[in-house]
Formats: structure tokens, sequence, C-alpha cells
């Protein structure tokens, strides 16, 4: 058996992008910025911020499509996914990305301090099984955020 799962909580870097593949289904791409801050022996702090290539897929992109901007706290619940492509000169390139699976909204809309206010919203994929599109499994259970 193995794990393949990721829980993000982290701000949009920029509006999403909204595809609408033939088939009229819908996938949102966006950067999702996580930091984390550590005092160096020196006193200084630190902050490190690492991005993640996020991808939306149905009910969950035309969600982000109508609420999600640049700045707003999120919470995404996925897996990872890791793809190649070649770029225009041929070259073959590889991109990590977060295929979520669940979206919560923290925080007021631009809020970059979040914190889970009554305006939160959570959403969750509803898989319907395609052609060319990546299986998506349904959350099991009603589990509690871990904050």
């Amino acid at each position: 058996m193995s794990v393949n799962k990721v829980i993000l909580v982290g701000n949009v870097g920029r509006d999403p992008e909204i595809r609408h593949l033939d088939s009229g289904v819908a996938v949102a791409n966006f950067p999702l910025a996580t930091s984390e801050s550590y005092t160096a022996k020196n006193g200084e702090k630190v902050t490190t911020t690492e991005w993640h290539n996020i991808v939306l897929w149905r009910g969950l992109a035309e969600v982000a499509e109508k609420y999600v901007t640049k700045g707003r706290q999120l919470y995404i619940e996925g897996r990872i996914r890791t793809r190649s492509y070649d770029d225009k000169d041929g070259v073959k390139k590889y991109i990590t990305e977060i295929y979520g699976d669940v979206m919560q909204m923290l925080g007021s809309p631009g809020n970059s301090q979040g914190g889970g206010s009554s305006d939160s919203e959570m959403a969750s994929s509803k898989p319907t099984p395609q052609v060319n599109e990546p299986d998506v499994e349904e959350p099991e259970g009603d589990e509690d955020l871990p904050f």
C-alpha cells in the first residue's frame, strides 16, 4: 500500500487561470505560496516561501473561478502529480503539481491572515469518470481539519 496525500494552507499567488476542455470540463490552475519562519542563530528572523502549482478539476475549478482571487488564503487537500512536456525548443521539462480534491477558503476574500472566519466555504470534487482526465476519488468521511 502507498499514500499520496498533501495538505497545504497558503496564499494564492495570482488569480486562477480557467480552461474548459472540449468535453465542457473546467480546469483551474494557480500558484499557492506556503511560508515557514524560524529564527537563525544570529537572532534574525528568516522566512522561506515554497510555491506549489495547484490544479483543480470540474466543480472545484468552477468554485475557484467564482471565488478564488490573488492573496486569498486557502486550505487545499490533494495529491502530488509530476508530468513532463516538451518546451518550444523540444527540450523535455518536468512540472510537479498538486491535484486538489478538497478546497476550503479561509478568512475574508483577499485577507492573507485568514483564520477560518464565518465566511469559510468548503468544496470538494464530485468525480465523474471521463476519458483523458485524471481519476479523482471522493475523500472519505468528514474528518476535522488539523487546525
